[in-house]
Formats: structure tokens, sequence, C-alpha cells
């Protein structure tokens, strides 16, 4: 039976530590994740700054995940590069390392000539050369290039593409997807705005990163879904919108990080040349986290 990747992911950040990388604090954030019951961690997705990381430091970074990440934890790497074949090199050797899947965004700098056609033919090409199953990645706010519905529902058909994360915060995707998918395809959700609605909706659970800051919120949400006290569930939805919009389009990575910081996590800055996060982005960030009763 294929792995269904349900449930709630931290999308992790990547600690930086005088602009280099440090997997110290990197496996120190990873074990006190360890406490909550998490399905896994993605590294190397957005929030942890894929883009702006050598090849050398995410094998490293994949490699500390996997040792610190407690048993059962799914380790979800981000493996997506220009070319299929970069992809499909990178995916089986993040695959070596020990990542447990791969979200495979899409390639965005020659998006006039990523049709549908092209797309499929990419997705269809890694899945089938990757030795662990592959999750799209749908983002088009950064790469410039969708994944429409129809695509996806013909690529869930494939038995290694295991399902998608959509970080469009497009509500529709999930009623055109879910329907019409392979039964074994999940659809995990990468908005935390929407969780709830798009859980309603037949979503199978979300990669957020507002799991870093608050991630028994995130999972006292899915819970009360499952448990059918949607009224109560509603109420978590709520609380979490203004946080999310914080540390995700207000003030984003910067933001998280200093959410994390105020936590007891390390958060530190991002990797130039992202800013860090402004005065003002931080007393807001304090304050959503006091109203909701994670700091003091």
């Amino acid at each position: 039976m294929p792995h269904r990747f349900h449930g709630i992911y931290a999308a992790l950040t990547t600690p930086f530590v005088e602009g280099e990388v440090d997997l110290k604090k990197f496996k120190s954030n990873i074990r006190r994740f360890n406490d909550f019951e998490l399905s896994g961690y993605v590294v190397l997705g957005t929030t942890g700054e894929n883009v702006s990381l050598s090849d050398e430091e995410s094998a490293a970074l994949v490699r500390a995940a996997r040792e610190a990440a407690s048993p059962g934890k799914t380790i979800i790497a981000g493996t997506g590069r220009e070319s299929t074949k970069l992809t499909i090199d990178f995916t089986r050797r993040m695959a070596d390392l020990g990542a447990q899947a791969a979200l495979v965004r899409t390639p965005g700098y020659f998006k006039s000539r990523l049709d549908a056609e092209a797309l499929k033919g990419h997705y269809l090409a890694v899945a089938e050369s990757s030795p662990v199953p592959v999750l799209i990645y749908n983002i088009p706010q950064n790469t410039g290039v969708a994944v429409d519905s129809p695509t996806v529902v013909e690529l869930s058909r494939h038995p290694n593409i295991a399902g998608i994360k959509d970080s469009s915060g497009n509500l529709t995707a999930v009623s055109e997807v879910v329907p019409q998918a392979d039964r074994d395809f999940v659809f995990l959700l990468g908005a935390g705005s929407i969780v709830l609605p798009g859980l309603l909706m037949g979503a199978g659970g979300a990669i957020l990163a507002v799991a870093n800051a608050a991630p028994a919120l995130c999972l006292e949400l899915f819970d009360l879904f499952k448990r059918g006290r949607l009224e109560d569930a509603r109420r978590v939805q709520e609380a979490l919108v203004p946080l999310n919009r914080a540390v995700v389009p207000a003030y984003g990575i910067a933001g998280l990080k200093y959410a994390l910081d105020l936590l007891g996590y390390f958060g530190g800055s991002p990797r130039p040349p992202l800013p860090p996060v402004s005065d003002k982005g931080r007393a807001e960030i304090a304050a959503l986290l006091k109203g909701l009763g994670l700091i003091t």
C-alpha cells in the first residue's frame, strides 16, 4: 500500500549563523518538534530557502534531518531543479541520504514554454526515475508556473506520484482534483489560512510554514476535524489565520524565523538578499504569539 502522506507536516526553516548553515541548530529545532505528533518534516522547501542553498548544503541538511527526526517522522525533501535531468539526479541523491519522498516544484525560468504537456512530461520522467514517491509542488506565486487541475489528475494515475502540495491558496483546485484523482493520491494544502475548508473538501493534510510557530494548534485543528468537532475546528482555524498571514504573506521567512526565536527555537536571519524582519513586523508577531498564549 502506498504511503498516503496524510496529516500535518512542518515546512522547516534553515538556520544560518554568520551566513552559514548551522546543522547543530537545525537538529536542535527538529528534536524539539519531535515532541509533537507531526507526520514529518519538509526540508529544502520554500520555507527552508532552498533556492539559496548549494547542493552540498542541501545534502547536509537532509542527512541531518534524518539523523534528528524521531522514528515514524517522514522526511520530505524539496528536489526541484530547472531541468528534468538535474531534478532526477538531485532526487536520487536526496533519497540516498534519507529523504523518503521528493517534493518537486515546477521549473520556472522558461515559464512561457512550460505548458501542460511539458510539465506532464517533466513529472512523469522524474516519477519513473525516482526511488521514492514524488509530490507535485504547485506554488505559482513563486515559480510563475501553475500545474492545472486536469494535469494533476492525469499525473495522479502514475504509481510513483503520491500527491500534491498546493500552495496557490486556490480552494477550487481541491474540488477539481480530489474527486477525480487516483484514490491513493493525497492533496496536501500549503496555505495555513485554508486548512479546514480544504480538509472539508477532501484534502488529506497540510505542509505548513506556520506549523513551525504553532505546531500544537495545527495538530489540534487536524484532530478536531477528524473527530467531527467542526465548530471547535473552525475556532482554531480562525485563531491561526492572523499568525499565518504574518509569517507567510506579510513578513515571510524572516517573520517566521523571528517567531521561532521568540518561542525558544533558533530562527535567526534569512540568507541575503532576503532582509530581516522589520521592527513593525517584530512587534506584530510578538503580539500575535502572546494573544495565542504561545509566549508570555
